[in-house]
């Protein structure tokens, strides 16, 4: 996983609540295979729509220490998902992290791809 630049300010603009920063809950997958770069703003490839997915906190280290996102994608088509990513708008937005799959998940007409994206300020 790398959390992106843009990402990476917006997380800061929320923690001070400077300016009009917006919390990140959108899930998105795509077929993209280009290694994570922090410059990046969007999945290489996209796969369908954004998710507005659950958000919770759980414990990683100490109490409350991590961010959890979680979306089950009902699947069209055949594909494989190589590439995911958590963002704060359903399109355009800034994206927070994307992660390339070292596993890569192939999926076919009316499957359901079920992800959980953590992120963990352990």
């Amino acid at each position: 996983m790398g959390i992106c630049n843009l990402g990476k300010r917006e997380v800061a603009a929320l923690a001070s609540n400077i300016g009009s920063p917006v919390a990140f809950s959108y899930l998105g997958i795509g077929t993209g295979v280009t290694a994570f770069s922090a410059s990046q703003t969007a999945l290489v490839t996209p796969l369908g729509d954004r998710a507005s997915s659950t958000v919770t906190l759980v414990t990683t280290t100490v109490t409350d220490d991590t961010t959890q996102y979680a979306y089950s994608f009902s699947i069209t088509g055949t594909n494989t998902i190589t590439e995911v990513a958590i963002f704060n708008a359903s399109s355009s937005g800034i994206m927070l992290a994307r992660t390339v799959l070292t596993t890569p998940r192939a999926v076919v007409n009316g499957d359901t791809y079920a992800l959980t994206y953590k992120v963990s300020f352990a």
